[in-house]
């Protein structure tokens, strides 16, 4: 067990220290070289700074619940990605480099005004302020004091475990976020996501092997044949992710989340050239394929191996862990999963800087600002978030059942963003009212759908899934952008302008890594069908 005490701070420091030697001679003063990492990441690091950006402990833990209920359906969330990924690298990314943006927003204003930038980065921010920051260190630290009982370590009750756990993930955290800047941001996220890789990876080995009374091959075998309900993909109308939901809201959600989010696609914004942005996302979705066995697969060895007697599904992975990981690599696994929450959490906070110091500081707060004052300025403003989130986080713990309210919450203005920013790249008429109309009235239409609607008119059970009322507002909320577009169209149209401060020769192989990429999923719906 020495070893696994001296592991977990090892891998933990070991990690600081490169991305300390990697981004010491960046320019953080400018705000390409803080915000974007000086333009200069590599598809590699992209890469492993999108996976780990996206895989938190709420995902493991969340997902590999779900799967103990569901078995391998909610794999949607995973595979799908992948496709979502590549409509970025191929479609979005091209666009977004020829424009030299920082932040997505800062797209809005050049297509349509200031205004629909600001109504965006303020929607952004209060997403990350209200939902993410204070969630991601919730469940982290939730997950971290149950899986390897940081109570009885400390000798303290379980409130003041995670008020020290949420304190420790918040501060070290903010200091990559908010003095590294996204390149310390980038290099520790690729660090970790090799880490997550191999740490996840040994959970369900260990579990097939268990499973398999010594044997890996044996506890396939076995999985499949004692619930071979598990291993359908095809979702019925009562589970959470009815089949028909996959070709409608679902891409849709991807597509928002890997395209537009900016605590994501950041990371693309900050690549050398629109080559090694293109890889990066490529990379990426390759393994984001096999994302299942690390996040939906665990779920499944679990109900094998725990059946009904879980009363709470999200207790099905901390239980496996807890059963299945040799004592020599807890530390090795604990420091892997703090690297996940670290990343999830240092990189919506970054996000926020950015969109604060860029969008809201240097356009409304102090115009004639320099890049210098801007970046202070955005630094300060992350302090306050950081301090905010951490003394927010434990009180999650009384909410009830926020999680499932603020996940259907955040279509009120994930949808209606996606909305504007298909329409201002693809369309060059239609006028900046039209967004600002789309932004508003989208959001408006689904808070009425879902929060109105749908529990006091329809009722929970009569009313269609969320997902399929999301594909409805998009497409109605495209044709009223259009409409007015039509009516009132822009006296000039919209050129994008090239400011060539990267190279945008795209990567040959995009394509051809695309289709095979595209190829891989059908074929897995079809194989587990």
């Amino acid at each position: 067990m020495n070893y696994a005490n001296f592991s977990f701070p090892f891998f933990t420091i070991l990690v600081a220290v490169i991305s300390y030697y990697a981004t010491r001679k960046t320019d953080e003063d400018s705000s390409d070289g803080y915000f974007l990492g000086g333009r200069s990441l590599t598809g590699v690091v992209i890469a492993g700074s999108l996976l780990l950006t996206n895989l938190s402990t709420e995902q493991i833990v969340g997902l590999n619940g779900a799967a103990f209920k569901e078995g391998i359906l909610v794999m949607a969330w995973e595979t799908l990605a992948a496709i979502a990924m590549v409509v970025t690298a191929v479609v979005l990314l091209p666009r977004y480099l020829k424009g030299g943006i920082t932040t997505v927003p800062q797209f809005l204003e050049t297509r349509f005004d200031k205004m629909t930038k600001t109504i965006t980065s303020g929607l952004f921010l209060s997403g990350y302020v209200i939902v993410l920051l204070p969630i991601v260190l919730y469940s982290g630290s939730l997950a971290l004091n149950s899986m390897f009982n940081v109570p009885e370590l400390l000798n303290v009750s379980k409130t003041t475990a995670l008020w020290i756990t949420v304190w420790g993930i918040g501060i070290i955290g903010s200091i990559y976020a908010i003095f590294g800047g996204l390149k310390a941001v980038a290099v520790s996220d690729t660090i970790n996501a090799v880490g997550l890789l191999v740490g996840g990876m040994m959970i369900p080995i260990f579990g097939l092997i268990l499973v398999g009374e010594g044997s890996f091959t044996d506890g396939i075998s076995i999985l499949l044949e004692k619930a071979p309900e598990k291993f359908n993909v095809i979702g019925d109308a009562k589970s959470s992710i009815p089949f028909g939901t996959i070709f409608t809201g679902m891409m849709l959600v991807q597509l928002f989340y890997w395209g537009t989010n900016q605590a994501i696609i950041q990371r693309a914004l900050g690549a050398k050239n629109l080559k090694e942005g293109q890889k990066g996302l490529i990379y990426a979705a390759f393994i984001k394929i096999l994302g299942p066995l690390i996040v939906v697969l665990p779920g499944v060895i679990a109900f094998y191996l725990f059946g009904e007697t879980l009363e709470n599904p999200d207790e099905a992975y901390p239980e496996l862990v807890k059963k299945v990981l040799p004592p020599s690599l807890v530390g090795f696994f604990a420091a892997v999963l703090f690297g996940a929450i670290l990343s999830s959490f240092n990189s919506a906070l970054n996000s926020s800087v950015t969109l604060f110091g860029l969008d809201i500081y240097k356009s409304h707060i102090n115009k004639e600002a320099t890049e210098k004052q801007v970046v202070k300025a955005g630094k300060k403003f992350g302090i306050l978030l950081a301090i905010i989130s951490m003394c927010v986080a434990p009180l999650v713990m009384y909410a009830g059942s926020i999680f499932g309210y603020l996940q259907e919450a955040n279509g009120i203005y994930s949808i209606p963003i996606l909305t504007i920013i298909v329409v201002g790249y693809f369309t060059k008429k239609v006028p900046a009212s039209a967004a600002k109309f789309g932004i508003i009235s989208g959001s408006i239409m689904y808070i009425i759908s879902q929060f109105i609607l749908k529990p006091f008119v329809f009722g929970n059970e009569n009313y269609p899934h969320f997902l399929h009322v999301m594909a409805i507002l998009f497409v109605l909320n495209i044709v009223i952008m259009l409409v007015i577009g039509k009516l009132k169209p822009r006296k000039t149209a919209f050129i994008l302008p090239y400011t060539k401060q990267v190279d945008i020769t795209p990567w040959k192989y995009v394509k051809l890594a695309g289709i095979i990429i595209c190829i891989i999923v059908i074929y897995s719906y079809l194989h587990f069908s």
